[in-house]
C-alpha cells in the first residue's frame, strides 16, 4: 500500500517514471513556489496500474498544512458526471427515454417559453419550438442557464431570485422557481452551460423516490468504495479539508473558503448535482476507473458497457464541436474540437483540438480548477485536484496533457 491507494508503478503502466516526474517539477516550480496556487495532487492511472500520484505543496497555507494523499477537495462541476451516471442507472431500469419531455416528470414546466424582452418579473416570451427533453438536460441544450453568467436578463433573473443553493433551499424549490422564468433559447438549438445537471439530480429524486444524496450514497458511492465523497464534510474528516483560494491584490492568493468555517461543514438541504460534492483523488479515481472499465469496478456493476458508450459519444448535432453550438464563452472545456455527450466533453480528435491526446477522450472540470479525463484508447485516467478559483485562470488540462502523453512508452 502506497499513497493510500496502492503501489505506484510507472513501468507496469507502460510509462516512464522519469518523464512523469516532470509533472512535479512543473507544478512546484511554475505554480506552487511562486505562490500562484497553494498545492496540487495530480494522478495518472494507466492499464490497471497507478503510474503517478504525488501530493504537492500545501492544502492550507494559513495553517501550514501539507497536501495529503487523502485531502478532501471541493470538486464543484466534477459532480456533473456523477449525477449523469446516477440518472443513467435509472435509464437502464426502463424509467425514461432520452427523448421524453422533461414535463413528464416536472408537470409545472409544461408551459416554459423562450425569452424575447423585458426584465424580471415582466418578461415577453414566445413559445418553444419543441418541448425540452431529458437529453437536452444531459447535453446542456435545454435553454437553461447559470446566474453567474452575467450576460442576459434571464441570468439576471436567476441571480435576483437566487436560483440554486441557499439556506433552506431544496431541488424542489429550484424547480418551482425555474417554472416562472423563460428559457434563453428553444431547447435543442444552442449549447449553454447551466443548472441543467441540478435538474437531473431532481429527476433522480422523482424517479427513484429517494433524496438525491441518499441515492448517490446507496447506489454509487458505497458500491464503488467512495467513502469520502458527499455533500458535506463530516466532523471526523474536517482536518483533511483543503482551503480554497482565488487571486487577490497583486495576484497573491486570497482565501476564498476557510475549511474551518466552510458551509461544507454544515448540514445541507440543497443537493446540487451540478456542483455540490466534496471528494478525494482516491475516490474520484475509483469513479473514473469504473467508467474506463465499462461500468464495473471490483465486482460492483454501476452501468452497462453500452450505456457508457452512449454517454461518451458526441451528441451535438451533425457531430460538430462547441464552437458551432455554444451560446456563451464559459465552459469547463475548450470549445474548438470538443463535442459534448451525456455529461462529458468529448475529444473529437487531436487534429481538431490541436492538442496531444486521443479521439474519444471524455472529461470535465470544476470551478476550483479540478480536472479529469478518461482516454479509452490508452486505457488512461488523469486527475488533477487543487483548490483555486476561477478555473479559467490556468490551462492545467492542456499543460498536463503535454506532460502525460509523452511519458507513454508501451
Amino acid at each position: 500500500m502506497e499513497n493510500g491507494i496502492h503501489r505506484v508503478d510507472a513501468a507496469a503502466a507502460g510509462m516512464s517514471a522519469r518523464a512523469l516526474a516532470r509533472i512535479s517539477d512543473h507544478f512546484v516550480k511554475r505554480y506552487i513556489e511562486p505562490g500562484k496556487i497553494a498545492g496540487a495532487l495530480p494522478v495518472v492511472f494507466r492499464k490497471g496500474s497507478l503510474a503517478y500520484f504525488e501530493p504537492l505543496g500545501r492544502m492550507d497555507i494559513e495553517r501550514n498544512k501539507p497536501m495529503r494523499d487523502d485531502t478532501l477537495f471541493r470538486i464543484y462541476s466534477m459532480t456533473k458526471p456523477i449525477t449523469s451516471v446516477a440518472l443513467m442507472m435509472l435509464y437502464e431500469q426502463g424509467h425514461f427515454q432520452l427523448h421524453d419531455p422533461v414535463s413528464r416528470f416536472i408537470p409545472q414546466w409544461r408551459d416554459l417559453a423562450v425569452y424575447q424582452a423585458g426584465v424580471v418579473p415582466n418578461f415577453m416570451t414566445r413559445p418553444v419550438d419543441r418541448a425540452m427533453t431529458v437529453k437536452d438536460l444531459f447535453t446542456h441544450m435545454s435553454g437553461l442557464t447559470y446566474g453567474f453568467m452575467n450576460r442576459t436578463n434571464v441570468d439576471h433573473a436567476y441571480r435576483k431570485l437566487d436560483v440554486g443553493a441557499g439556506e433552506g433551499r431544496t431541488l424542489r424549490t429550484m424547480i418551482d422557481t425555474l417554472a416562472k422564468l423563460p428559457l434563453e433559447f428553444s431547447p435543442g438549438t444552442r449549447w449553454n452551460y447551466s443548472v441543467a445537471t441540478d435538474v437531473l439530480g431532481y429527476l433522480v429524486e422523482v424517479i427513484s423516490g429517494m433524496s438525491f444524496d441518499a441515492y448517490l450514497r446507496q447506489h454509487v458511492f458505497e458500491p464503488l468504495g467512495m467513502h469520502d465523497t458527499g455533500f458535506r464534510v463530516p466532523e471526523r474528516s474536517a482536518e483533511r479539508f483543503a482551503a480554497n483560494y482565488s487571486r487577490g491584490a497583486g495576484k497573491a492568493l486570497k482565501l476564498e473558503d476557510d475549511p474551518q468555517t466552510s458551509v461544507y461543514l454544515t448540514p445541507r438541504t440543497f443537493f446540487s448535482g451540478g456542483g455540490g460534492l466534496v471528494s478525494t483523488a482516491h475516490d474520484y479515481l475509483r469513479f473514473c476507473r469504473m467508467l474506463l472499465n465499462g461500468g464495473e469496478l471490483d465486482g460492483a456493476r454501476i452501468l452497462g458497457r453500452k450505456t457508457i458508450e452512449l454517454m461518451t459519444r458526441n451528441h451535438l448535432p451533425n457531430d460538430e464541436d462547441l464552437t458551432r453550438w455554444a451560446l456563451g464563452s464559459f465552459s469547463e472545456t475548450a470549445n474548438e474540437g470538443y463535442g459534448f455527450g451525456l455529461g462529458f466533453s468529448i475529444n473529437l480528435g487531436p487534429a481538431r483540438t490541436a492538442t496531444i491526446g486521443s479521439a474519444g477522450e471524455y472529461a470535465w472540470g470544476g470551478a476550483a480548477s479540478t480536472i479529469f479525463w478518461v482516454d479509452p484508447v490508452e486505457e488512461l485516467v488523469v486527475i488533477l485536484m487543487t483548490q483555486f478559483m476561477p478555473s479559467a485562470t490556468f490551462n492545467f488540462r492542456g499543460q498536463l496533457k503535454t506532460l502525460v502523453y509523452p511519458a507513454i512508452v508501451d
